[in-house]
């Protein structure tokens, strides 16, 4: 057997891992891993696509190395994982894009310019960014085939879309219905509610209340409030609380009587001399009182029938009276309403159940139009002009100004105005209940997101707007006749073909259906299938298709069949549901969402089994990571300085994979490096270094004797087993916090209480236990930390069992029977107490190469922990006391945390505590009498019983030293400070670390009298007289002497 691979203890680690980049390319890897695993049970992922035309940002990088993570780990659980990537080629931002490119903007240029041309420019446009997609996906390594990628605008997944639309069809799960939508006017599409909720902006408005006339009443008004002057001209009626007080006022100025919210006088009153109050009433008093409409431009053009408006202008027979509402805000203005069915949700609901009417003057794209003046003006500059005809009729009573938060449309950031439109719908509410308890079903990570931000929206779910007025998305397949009376719904390419027969329009040639016209192979576009007729079935009516194409999201829904191009293809191979998906926290409103509405809506089930959510990395100030204000570091600059595992780790052992923020720190990246990355490679070049020198030959021997190797073993068990149940939970923050734990065990507890075991010049039984435990472990390990950290684990991997790769081998398992409860917690206990002697001596300002007389304990322990304790501590004695003798614990309650809980009592557990009266329970709460606190909601200090005692505190324990140094002490401080100097010479020479050296050491004979023998161990020298030609002089000036090395 060959001898280990030389270690450079330098390394970089990016240069390391563009090496294994290239040595699992060419070795075809990640493809093994699958095929290796072709037999075995499929673990099902759903991989949330990026739009094809963004670049990749920290929040991809996030989300993809949670979708490697999982999969890595899961193929080491002998899974067959099949990873394969798609694009998300449809939506605005393509054709946002395909827009500025062209130089137009909106519906009618589009039209201009003919539709089939704009959208065939949105296909040659969707893959500008799939080179940078492919270098950051292999740069961080992600393993997804990126080479048989899908997109959305590929015909099978298209096909597959109208297939799902059709069955929720044939379920009555999807119905046209005209209401008032949110919409954007440069979009000129209606948008989806829960896609209102990702576009909320902070806006100031101008606000104005507005004097309606009673009806029959020379001097009285109603006084409504609004933040839209513009919608007045649509106004139809007011709307009042039934149980709120209103009063009616005279104001001393005008002498005019006003009504209005008693509780609202104060903003428009400041003194009572300026009003009088003829008389108060319930709002329920009020309704059905009639109002003259401040414009009459609908009245008019009704009675002249200057055109058919009858589609846009319909007043009812309660038209202009005041109506109860159940949506009155009490937050501002005078809790009386101006309603505009055209443009509210509420006032269109009450306009219908009430028979108020219906107008409307606001076109698609957001501008007037229906009046007698004004027709052709953008809507929110004809908002200032409406306000100054409002002042021209007398009718403004105050102006004021109102900062508040304003829907825009989360594309293009233009705000959003809400108008009654017909739109497609699929039936969430007849669902809901079962969505409610799918959602049950699944397993959330974080588990609050279950029942919180995304159990709460399901529970709430309203009909689902899915059509839009635009062009490079999915058609949605329906035919209707000319009048709407007829209406065909298909759900295949196949389908439309039989009902075009007809019209020869489609042609099936070897199984492919063709356009006869252009002989090219059915694409189902838009500007395809509008071209496309078809008869009814039944009646043979010619239908032609709705304008309308598929809200995206639909599509996203759609995606676990339309990836299979199911149920055309792969019926038997088409696994639900996933066993596992990952995005980021807003998709509980989007993707995780729709995924639930289809599913639920196709199968009555979960569409997934576990739910990894990400929260946002934001930038290290806490601010959102902008380009423009460069306060985030470029993401290929910190893999290039640090590389792709530290990005990976770093990541992962944060609260962003738990839905949280998280504010990015390259500083971080950095310090994984240093206290994983680097101790593991360290830890690597130490084991290599020895076992090349003794040509240690690895032979999985289990015999140890040893409690060092035991303890290793053990907590290698550990670390398996808690690593595997926290996986198998899906929690990857959990995951890693064991790893780094068990790295500062390893390197700062094992190889550094192990060394002199490796130093040895014979091979013993125990440096070949040692050898054998370390081997075990740092095999193992890589295993472990191989999802995570997927480049050092493999060549460490490879290089110690000249294995093909890491990832082609199965996650280890633990065995039970080697872990060591007693002695994991005995070390760790030990561990505590030198932590707290450690503390103790930097209080105290006296350094560890310093002997100690004395620590004393208040823990019982064995010989063999008394003895590490005064060797780490570098102390002569261990004693143990019990720990009321060596000090007092004190209860300090936090009064604000149990005020809620104790109100009449916390000042009576304050005194109680304070004064020794609790205990402390065995889940690490206090009982102060009959009342238990939390341990979140108290600190337990402790305080010594004299001031001359020097205590240290911390893990609920406390030690205490003797700080009196003697002059036999300060003389072993003075031959360790000699031991350092001598070590920090070596590396300044350059020695190998097994190199046997010479020294001499000049002034030092007190100390030599003493301690020759201990520095001649600790060096691997031989104290001599004199040296001549040395390769090290040294002063130590601190100490007076002179040292000289020569090897």
């Amino acid at each position: 057997m060959k001898n280990f691979e030389k270690v450079n203890p330098k390394q970089s680690f990016p240069k390391l891992e563009e090496n294994i980049l290239k040595f699992w390319k060419e070795n075809k890897i990640f493809e093994e891993s699958i095929e290796n695993r072709k037999d075995s049970e499929e673990f099902n992922f759903y991989d949330g696509p990026p739009f094809a035309t963004g670049t990749p940002h920290y929040g991809h990088i996030l989300a993809g190395t949670i979708k490697d993570v999982i999969p890595r780990y899961q193929t080491m659980k002998w899974k067959r994982v099949d990873r394969v990537f798609w694009w998300d080629c449809h939506w605005l931002p393509i054709e946002n894009i395909v827009e500025k490119k062209l130089d137009i903007s909106g519906r009618d240029d589009i039209a201009k310019i003919w539709i089939h041309a704009f959208n065939e420019e949105c296909r040659s446009n969707v893959s500008w960014y799939t080179d940078e997609w492919e270098k950051t996906v292999n740069r961080m390594w992600r393993w997804v085939d990126m080479d048989n990628a899908y997109q959305t605008m590929d015909a099978d997944f298209m096909e597959s879309v109208w297939w799902v639309y059709k069955e929720l069809y044939d379920k009555d799960l999807i119905y046209e219905g005209h209401r008032v939508v949110p919409y954007c006017p440069r979009c000129t599409t209606p948008l989806s509610n829960f896609e209102v909720n990702q576009g909320y902006k902070d806006k100031q408005d101008k606000t104005v209340t507005l004097k309606f006339k009673v009806e029959w009443n020379k001097d009285k008004y109603l006084l409504a409030w609004t933040t839209t002057p513009w919608t007045i001209v649509s106004n139809l009626w007011l709307a009042v609380w039934a149980d709120i007080t209103y009063v009616e006022i005279k104001d001393a100025k005008t002498w005019e009587t006003y009504i209005l919210a008693k509780d609202r006088l104060g903003d428009y009153y400041k003194s009572d001399d300026d009003h009088s109050i003829i008389r108060e009433y319930l709002g329920s008093c009020l309704e059905w009182i009639k109002y003259e409409p401040i414009f009459d431009d609908f009245q008019i053009q009704l009675k002249d029938m200057w055109s058919d408006l009858w589609s846009e202008i319909k007043l009812g027979k309660n038209v202009f009276s005041v109506v109860i509402g159940h949506h009155v805000s009490t937050e501002s203005g005078t809790w009386i309403v101006h309603m505009a069915p055209a443009y509210w949700e509420d006032d269109f609901m009450i306009g219908q159940k009430n028979d108020l009417g219906f107008v409307s003057h606001v076109d698609d794209s957001w501008k007037i139009m229906n009046t007698l003046s004004d027709n052709g003006k953008y809507v929110f500059d004809y908002n200032s002009d409406a306000l100054e005809k409002l002042k021209e009729k007398w009718v403004v009573l105050k102006i004021s100004t109102i900062d508040h938060s304003y829907p825009h449309c989360w594309r293009c950031d233009t705000p959003l105005i809400y108008r009654a439109i017909s739109a497609w719908y699929v039936a969430v509410e007849k669902i809901r209940d079962k969505m409610v308890a799918n959602n049950q079903k699944i397993n959330w990570t974080p588990e609050i997101i279950k029942n919180g931000r995304f159990g709460k929206w399901v529970e709430w779910a309203r009909d689902w707007n899915i059509s839009r007025n635009r062009y490079w998305w999915s058609a949605i397949p329906v035919w209707q006749s000319e009048d709407k009376s007829e209406e065909v719904c298909i759900g295949s390419i196949k389908e439309m073909y039989e009902l075009n027969k007809d019209y020869s329009q489609i042609e099936l040639k070897n199984n492919k259906y063709y356009y006869t016209n252009t002989n090219q192979e059915v694409d189902i576009h838009k500007h395809f299938v509008d071209e496309i007729k078809l008869k009814h079935p039944k009646t043979w009516t010619e239908l032609s298709r709705i304008p309308e194409v598929l809200d995206c999201w639909f599509e996203s829904g759609a995606m676990p069949y339309a990836s299979k191009h199911f149920p055309f293809e792969n019926e038997n191979e088409f696994k639900f549901p996933a066993d596992f998906i990952a995005e980021w926290l807003d998709q509980t409103r989007w993707w995780f969402y729709t995924l639930l509405v289809l599913w639920t809506a196709l199968y009555d089930n979960a569409p997934m089994k576990n739910v990894i959510v990400n929260g946002t990395i934001l930038a290290e100030d806490g601010k959102k990571m902008s380009k423009s204000l460069k306060n985030y570091p470029d993401p290929s600059i910190v893999f290039d300085k640090y590389g792709a595992d530290a990005m990976r780790f770093y990541l992962m052992n944060s609260q962003v994979v738990e839905a949280q923020d998280f504010r990015f720190a390259e500083a971080w990246v950095e310090e994984v490096v240093k206290k994983v990355i680097l101790p593991l490679w360290n830890t690597y070049y130490f084991f290599t270094t020895y076992a090349n020198i003794d040509n240690f030959k690895p032979s999985w021997d289990k015999t140890r004797n040893n409690n060092l190797d035991k303890w290793l073993i053990s907590e290698l068990n550990e670390l398996t087993k808690e690593v595997t149940e926290w996986f198998d939970e899906y929690k990857l923050n959990n995951a890693t916090k064991p790893i780094v734990k068990f790295m500062d065990n390893l390197t700062n507890w094992y190889i550094r209480r192990s060394r002199k075991r490796f130093w040895k010049s014979e091979n013993d039984g125990d440096k070949l236990e040692a050898y054998e435990t370390l081997y075990t472990t740092l095999v193992e390990l890589q295993k472990i930390i191989a999802p995570f950290m997927p480049f050092i684990s493999d060549h460490i991997y490879k290089e110690m069992t000249w294995e093909k790769s890491v990832h082609l081998t199965d996650f280890p398992t633990y065995d039970k029977k080697l872990i060591n409860e007693k002695l994991n917690s005995d070390t760790d206990l030990v561990q505590k107490i030198i932590t707290l002697g450690l503390a103790w001596r930097a209080n105290q300002k006296i350094r560890v190469r310093q002997p100690l007389q004395s620590i004393t304990i208040t823990e019982k322990l064995e010989d063999y922990y008394i003895e590490i304790i005064k060797e780490e501590l570098n102390i002569k004695e261990v004693l143990v006391v019990d720990g009321n003798t060596l000090a007092k614990q004190i209860c300090k309650p936090n009064g604000r945390a149990i005020w809620p809980k104790f109100w009449k009592d916390v000042k009576f557990i304050m005194t109680e505590a304070k004064s020794w009266n609790f205990e402390i329970l065995k889940n690490w709460n206090a009982k102060v009498w009959e009342f238990e606190l939390d341990i979140s909601d108290f600190e337990l200090v402790f305080e010594a019983w004299d001031t001359e005692t020097l205590i240290e505190a911390w893990f609920w324990m406390v030690i205490a030293m003797d700080s009196n140094i003697t002059n036999e002490l300060k003389l072993e401080w003075n031959a360790r400070d000699i031991v350092r100097q001598i070590q920090e010479a070596r590396k300044e020479a350059d020695y190998q670390v097994d190199d046997r050296i010479n020294i001499s050491i000049s002034w030092a004979d007190e100390i030599l009298k003493e301690f020759s023998k201990y520095i001649e161990a600790e060096t691997l020298s031989t104290i001599v007289k004199s040296l001549s030609k040395e390769d090290i002089n040294k002063d130590i000036e601190e100490l007076k002497i002179n040292i000289k090395l020569k090897k």
